[in-house]
This record gives structure tokens, sequence and C-alpha cells, in this order.
């Protein structure tokens, strides 16, 4: 592996390794006012949520790397205490890409990047309507990282109200994460997005205990089929099925598999482990493991 010394090369390389590391990372399209009440618009991808109760945002608008100069957004933050956080789908990218050129402070972003600006209900700055998702913030704390260029600047924001596009919502009035077609920041100039074809499910284990990677059999931890995510899902089951379950299921779904393997062991059981495979990749969990086991029964 490259090993890196952050103390030994300069920024650029820094913002290039960490920035192409750490990704995707959500994007933050802050709406400020500065204190004589002009709009400016711009995106920041060191931007998360830290909290539901209370509800907080952290974004970080950082020094220029070419300048050590702060951002617009941080100087009207600093002054104003209030943002709104407009999320960015796949329709409004590159007017977000536009908003954030470097314009001088009096030019307004909204008219730049062809974006509506619409009345927020309990700040002052103005929301995006092209945004899917708006977050209408009290600016609680700041903390900055540095002095130079490049140092983060964190804004530490209370959401006072969320405003959620209806097209976005299911029967029961929540977020349908494949509606959502949201675009997160990589490394560079690439971008991706959060569309049903990028997405995948795993059930978050909230009450239920797997057995873990340290009960699954040698022979299946060895396995040369069986992938570091294929012995997650294995590892995840709370209760191996019993004998006659494996027998029954044997007989019934493996019965040829056995007949064609009958003179080679070795053969059967990568046969037996690619079938396995292929139940965990349709989230046949229990299949799986029936498949697995049966050939020691």
């Amino acid at each position: 592996m490259l090993s890196i010394d952050f103390s030994e090369i300069g920024l650029p390389k820094s913002h290039h390794y960490l920035l192409g590391a750490i990704g995707p990372r959500p994007i933050c399209f802050a709406s400020t006012l500065d204190d004589k009440g002009n709009p400016n618009l711009a995106p920041f991808s060191f931007f998360n949520v830290f909290s539901s109760n209370p509800p907080i945002a952290i974004f970080s608008p950082s020094r220029s790397g070419r300048t050590g100069e702060h951002k617009d957004t941080f100087h009207n933050v600093k002054k104003t205490k209030e943002v709104v956080i407009n999320l960015v789908d796949f329709k409004m990218a590159e007017q977000m890409s536009l908003a954030s050129s470097p314009y001088s402070p009096e030019i307004d972003e909204f008219i730049k990047s062809g974006l509506t600006p619409i009345k927020s209900e309990k700040i002052k700055p103005f929301r995006v309507k092209e945004s899917p998702i708006q977050l209408e913030c009290e600016v609680i704390e700041i903390k900055e990282l540095g002095n130079e260029g490049g140092a983060g600047n964190l804004i530490i924001c209370k959401i006072l109200k969320m405003h959620i596009a209806k097209r976005l919502l299911n029967d029961k009035q929540m977020i349908d994460q494949e509606k959502l077609d949201l675009i997160a920041r990589m490394g560079g100039d690439w971008y991706c997005r959060t569309d049903k074809n990028s997405m995948f499910e795993i059930k978050k284990p909230m009450t239920s205990k797997g057995i873990g990677f340290d009960e699954l059999p040698n022979e299946i931890l060895n396995s040369s089929i069986l992938s570091g995510n294929d012995l997650g899902k294995l590892a995840g089951i709370e209760t191996l099925p019993d004998e006659t379950k494996v027998n029954d299921f044997k007989l019934i779904e493996l019965s040829d598999v056995f007949l064609k393997y009958e003179d080679n062991a070795s053969a059967l059981e990568k046969e037996l482990h690619q079938k396995a495979k292929d139940f965990l990749l349709n989230n046949e969990l229990e299949a799986a493991w029936k498949t697995l086991l049966s050939f020691n029964n």
C-alpha cells in the first residue's frame, strides 16, 4: 500500500488524496445573505447530518487553498447566523456546479445559475425552489480549524424546518429512497448519483444478533468461492437450520448435484458453495445455509 504522512506532503496532494479517498460526500448547497441582504449560493461537500435530537447538520466552507481567504458563505453565516441547506439532485447538478464559480460577493448566484429563490418560513435566506429537500437552519456555533489555506470551518447548524418535495414521498408520507436521485461529490471532477441502479439494501440488525464470523465452520470461512460479503450475510443468521430441514432440502433441491458429483467430493463442495452464493445473491439466506450444511449431512 502507498503510505502517506500528511506532514511531509503539501496541500495540493493532501487535498487530492483526502477528497479522492473519502466519498461519496453529500452536498450542502448553502443559501445565505450578507449583512446588507444580498443573497449568496454555494455548494460544499464537507457536509453531513450529525444528530436527530436536536436535529443538527454541519458543513465546512474551507479557506481557499490558493489565497487562504474565507468564502463568502463563511462571512455571511458569521454575521447573520442563518443558512438554508438545499440538497442537490441530478436534475440541477450543472446549475449547482455553475453556482460554485468564484463570483465576487456582490454577484447573485441565483441569477447566474438560473435557480429560483423562494422565501423561507423561519429565517431570512432564500430556499432553492428546484431543490428536492430544503433545510432552514440556525447557526449555533462556528469552529475555525486553522488559519492557512485549506483549513476547514465547521458551521454547526440546528435545523428549524425541513421542506420535502411531495414527489419523493411514499403512501406513508415517508421519503422513498428510490425517488431521491441525489448527487454526491467524489474526487477531482467526479460526482455520483443515488438512483435505483446504484443503491443496494442491507437490513440493519437493530434487534437481531447474527452468529458472527467466529461461528462459521472453517470450510466455509476458507471458501474459494464465497466472498467477504457472502460470509457477512451467512454470519448474520441468528439460528442455523436444523439437521432435518437440511436433509429435506438436500433430497428435494440438491439431489441432482449429489448424484452428479458422487465420486468427486472436492467438485461437489465447490458446486454447493457456488449454489449457496447464488442463493445469497437473491437474499435467500436459509437456503444458502441448507446448501452449505448439506455437504456433511
